[in-house]
């Protein structure tokens, strides 16, 4: 069963998790601390997982790659071949509980389609195992909330994929800020976006799946920038959507620009788009500027500020980074650098950012507080 099919089945989100109401809750995973390694269950074997999640699991420290789940069946004897995956950690969508008997599998990485994130973390929750969610967390507040709540319900740790929060040049960044290197910020740029003409029938450009267009899949990206790059919560939006191939992007946005107004005065922009290649950050303050550009992709990045000074580091693949953060996190009680609290957050602006372009560009105040904000 492939994943349009299985999407149908369950139907759209979290709703298909009312067919799993009279499942006893896991009481958490009360073994892990005797590990030294987490074992961690792909969920989903498209392009994320088989060309970045799975080669970086061969490279962490403190988890490795134990399981499975697929809905296409070929697949199984190849991630079982190369990766000596035991016939036994090898699940499909409709056996999927049965993990929650699999003492080797303590973490479960949701890599679906936006509209099975809910299903899948709320399952895996119920299973007793902690659940790293691809972004955008979920397709809707609502369904943020309920991933959340299972989790707390369960006991089980959350982390969204922010695969960035954990690779040196974003923390530099955060630094800036947060030692006001540059001054306190006074504008910022954040655009993430790329050009799509491979795939007309991809789901990412089918709403029912996606739940939206650039701004659901490199528009979060922007948003987070916009936010480490000020070490602020934005205090309210306006936005416009725009299209210059309405015939590709026939049911999702191609192009989306945004301004954000800050609560100490700073304001920004941000603009995503899957009919452009950028992505890039750019922020001034009283003292000076700094940038980064590449910024969100998969690195090497780049930076530089406007003291002549270069940004690099030595690079190393993000993912192996970011998921090696979250089984610290689990093992020794670190902070959890990609909360659920922060997909939500980024939900909330997401549905505000589309809230002003359906009333033509209206300001959308945002009560976010410190939601989301993670310091080191």
């Amino acid at each position: 069963m492939d994943r349009r099919n299985f999407n149908k089945k369950v139907g759209q989100g979290f709703l298909g998790t009312t067919l799993l109401a009279g499942m006893p809750l896991a009481c958490g995973m009360e073994n892990t601390q005797n590990k030294k390694k987490l074992g961690i269950a792909l969920v989903g074997l498209g392009t994320y997982s088989t060309y970045e999640l799975a080669p970086s699991l061969q490279e962490t420290e403190h988890c490795q790659l134990a399981a499975i789940v697929t809905g296409t069946p070929e697949k199984e004897k190849i991630w079982a071949d190369k990766y000596g995956i035991p016939k036994e950690n090898i699940y499909n969508y409709e056996n999927f509980d049965e993990i929650a008997k699999n003492d080797s599998i303590d973490i479960v990485y949701v890599v679906l389609p936006n509209s099975m994130h809910a299903d899948f973390c709320i399952r895996a929750a119920k299973a007793g195992k902690h659940v790293i969610c691809e972004k955008p967390m979920a397709i809707s507040v609502l369904e943020c909330n309920a991933i959340i709540e299972a989790c707390n319900k369960a006991n089980v740790k959350l982390s969204v994929g922010y695969r960035l929060h954990s690779e040196p040049y974003t923390k530099e960044i955060k630094r800036f800020v947060k030692e006001k290197t540059f001054g306190e910020v006074q504008y910022i740029s954040a655009d993430a976006a790329y050009f799509s003409n491979t795939n007309p029938n991809q789901w990412r450009l089918k709403r029912k799946l996606s739940g939206g267009g650039a701004l659901m899949n490199m528009g979060v990206y922007a948003i987070q920038s916009a936010i480490y790059g000020t070490g602020m919560n934005p205090s309210n939006v306006r936005a416009q959507e725009f299209s210059t191939r309405p015939d590709y992007f026939k049911d999702t946005d191609e192009t989306i620009t945004a301004q954000f107004e800050f609560s100490n005065g700073a304001f920004g922009n941000i603009m995503t788009s899957h009919n452009a290649n950028i992505n890039r950050l750019f922020a001034t303050g009283k003292k000076g500027w700094f940038e980064l550009n590449p910024a969100n992709n998969y690195g090497p990045l780049k930076g530089r500020t406007s003291k002549g000074d270069e940004i690099k580091f030595e690079h190393e693949r993000q993912q192996k980074l970011q998921m090696d953060d979250f089984a610290k996190h689990i093992l020794m009680g670190t902070p959890n650098v990609a909360p659920g609290e922060m997909g939500k957050r980024d939900m909330i602006i997401v549905e505000a950012i589309y809230q002003s372009i359906k009333e033509g560009g209206k300001t959308i105040p945002l009560d976010l507080g410190n939601m989301g904000i993670v310091s080191k």
